[in-house]
C-alpha cells in the first residue's frame, strides 16, 4: 500500500481488491507510515534511546532504527515479527548495525520476546522503553484479551516508557470499510481485523497517560506539515493514532 518493492503478489492482489472497494486507502496507509516517523521523532525528544517495535513487517522506507539514529545515534532497536520473511528481510537490512535487532516471534507471546537474547543484548528493561504497536492490535479480537496483552508488556517496562499505537476504527467509515473487511475474510487469511471505537482503543491504554492531543486520527497527531495529512478527510479518520507514558 505503500508503494515499495518488498512485498508479494498474493498481498499485492489483495491490496488492490481492497483499495477498489475503498478508493483512498493508499493514502491513509500513508498517513499511518507518516505517523510513526513523528511519533519516533517525539519519543527520541523525551529522552527514550530504546525501541520495541512490535509487527514491525517487511523494512520498507523511513523505518524505526534509522529516524531513532538519525535523532540519537546511540538509540537501540529491537524489532519483532512472526513473518520469517520479514524476519530474513530485517536481518539482511540489520547486519551492518550493532545498535538493532530483530525476533522472530508472535506478539502473543511478550515473555519470549522480552527474555530473547536479542532484546536482552540491546535493551535494559529497568530503563524506559518505546514500545511501539502500531496497526497490530486490531488483529488481536476481543476473545484473545488485547488489553490484557497489552498489559503484560507495560508491566514489564519502567516508569517513564511509553505505548505508541495505532489502530483502525470504523467510527468514520460507512459501507465501504465494512466490504474492505470482507475482501480480507473472503482471502482466508489468518488473520481477520476487529475494529474498535474510539473507547475501547483508549482502554487499550491502560496504565498510560496519553499526551495531547490524545487519541485522534493518524493525521491529526501533530502534522508537521501537509504531507501528513490526506486530502480526503475521512483516511486521516480510518486509523486512531496516540501515545501514552507509564507513569
Amino acid at each position: 500500500m505503500l508503494g515499495g518493492g518488498h512485498n508479494f503478489a498474493v498481498d499485492r492482489a489483495v491490496g488492490d481488491e481492497i483499495e477498489r472497494v475503498m478508493p483512498g486507502l493508499r493514502e491513509s496507509a500513508r498517513v499511518s507510515r507518516a505517523f510513526l516517523g513523528r511519533a519516533v521523532r517525539y519519543l527520541a525528544g523525551q529522552g527514550i534511546r530504546q525501541f520495541l517495535d512490535i509487527g514491525s513487517g517487511i523494512p520498507t522506507v523511513g523505518n524505526v532504527h534509522e529516524v531513532a539514529q538519525a535523532q540519537h545515534p546511540d538509540c537501540r532497536v529491537v524489532y519483532v515479527d512472526h513473518d520469517p520473511v520479514a524476519v530474513a528481510h530485517s536481518e539482511l537490512m540489520l547486519a551492518s548495525n550493532d545498535r538493532a535487532a530483530v525476533v522472530h516471534a508472535d506478539m502473543r507471546d511478550p515473555e519470549k520476546i522480552l527474555d530473547s537474547p536479542e532484546l536482552r543484548g540491546l535493551l535494559d528493561l529497568d530503563e524506559p522503553v518505546g514500545l511501539l504497536m502500531l496497526l497490530m492490535l486490531h488483529w488481536i479480537p476481543d476473545e484473545h484479551g488485547p488489553s490484557e496483552l497489552v498489559g503484560r508488556y507495560r508491566d514489564a517496562l519502567a516508569p517513564g516508557s511509553f505505548l505508541a499505537l495505532t489502530h483502525v476504527t470504523g467510527d468514520h467509515q460507512g459501507e465501504n470499510l465494512a466490504e474492505a473487511t470482507e475482501v480480507i475474510k473472503e482471502s482466508r487469511s489468518p488473520d481477520q481485523v476487529t475494529l474498535r471505537t474510539h473507547a475501547e482503543v483508549s482502554r487499550l491504554f491502560a496504565g498510560f497517560e496519553i499526551v495531547d492531543p490524545g487519541l485522534v486520527g493518524c493525521g491529526e497527531w501533530r502534522p508537521s506539515g501537509p504531507a501528513d495529512i490526506a486530502g480526503a478527510a475521512a483516511m486521516n479518520m480510518l486509523v486512531y493514532a496516540g501515545i501514552g507514558r507509564k507513569n
